[in-house]
């Protein structure tokens, strides 16, 4: 990747983290903390454990796309510098998910080339939402196994299944058809993005076809490998409602493994409703008072957790960012 690119998705992400960090109550943070103890050190440290199983989905995929000649020379951890940098800039940016892809996509180029780049990254993105249905949909099912059911969870339940079964339908379609193309055709028809989106298209419509063919490649002919990178992502999800089992340990005792994938499932649904906010500011927070507040739980449990998640999020990030420094120095 060229070292203006480097640099500029250093800076931009940096700037943004800044803003984000001004925004924060020190003695709040500081409160939290010194509650939260050796605890917040396990929440840090099962985020980056996190991170491999999110890299070894990628990892996936980029085999998948290769065929009979994987492409070796890929290190794991160098894909794991990657996925961690590429998270942080999506943290960091408006609009969510476009911030990291490109970066991920200039880092990857290099070495298996910029059709095959990007197809993995738009198949890992759409991995990694897939799994977030399953989750979400999974999640219903759990909700009505083990709590109550009045007429607005039904409703709101039922919602989501609807919800989660077009996505279902939708996805499918994706993986079988691929997605770039359909993407740039309903760009064709957008105001203000007309005119751009036809030089486009006339300029790049082969290599824009090409990637929609490794798009399609993992699900038709390496079934194993989709179901593969699926359940690696699906897995991540599950384990990550580890980090809220974590904080609620050190206020809620009786708290149970169950009840904190539910909390994680409704806080990210409201979250990634309002994925054009960086770092979902505020979307998350409402998220975790709404989902505590709906298994009985105080509001303060809400505020502790969204809290310490806030803090390691602006960790992780920070971390990804320096990564980005580092990659630069090391070439």
């Amino acid at each position: 990747m060229k070292k203006k690119y480097q640099n500029g998705f250093f800076i931009f992400g940096l700037a943004v983290l800044i803003i984000m960090v001004t925004q924060l109550d020190f003695h709040e943070v500081w409160q939290g903390l010194r509650r939260a103890g050796y605890w917040f050190f396990a929440v840090i440290a099962l985020w980056g454990i996190l991170y491999i199983f999110n890299t070894k989905a990628w990892m996936i995929i980029i085999r998948g796309l290769q065929k009979d000649t994987p492409d070796s020379h890929i290190s794991f951890w160098w894909l794991y510098k990657m996925t961690i940098s590429g998270f942080a800039l999506n943290y960091a940016t408006p609009g969510g998910l476009m911030g990291g892809e490109p970066y991920r996509i200039l880092a990857l180029s290099p070495k298996i080339g910029a059709e095959k780049a990007t197809a993995s990254v738009i198949l890992y993105v759409m991995t990694h939402i897939y799994s977030h249905i399953w989750f979400w949909f999974l999640s219903v099912i759990l909700y009505v196994i083990t709590m109550p059911v009045n007429v607005f969870m039904g409703t709101l339940l039922t919602t989501v299944t609807v919800f989660c079964l077009f996505c279902f339908w939708f996805f499918n379609k994706a993986y079988k058809n691929g997605l770039a193309m359909p993407i740039m055709k309903i760009l064709q028809h957008l105001p203000g993005l007309k005119k751009w989106a036809h030089r486009l298209m006339e300029k790049h419509h082969d290599r824009i076809t090409l990637i929609d063919q490794h798009t399609t490649i993992l699900r038709q002919q390496k079934p194993i490998r989709y179901i593969g990178a699926v359940l690696v992502e699906l897995f991540t999800r599950f384990a990550s409602a580890l980090e809220i089992m974590f904080v609620l340990l050190l206020i809620m005792p009786d708290v149970n493994f169950i009840q904190c994938v539910l909390i994680l499932a409704f806080t990210s649904l409201f979250a990634n409703m309002l994925f054009f906010m960086p770092l979902q500011l505020g979307g998350r927070e409402g998220g975790f008072l709404m989902s505590v507040n709906g298994l009985g739980m105080s509001a303060s449990a809400g505020i502790f957790v969204a809290l310490i998640i806030r803090i390691r999020e602006l960790i992780w990030t920070t971390l990804g960012l320096l990564l980005i420094k580092l990659e630069k120095k090391s070439k």
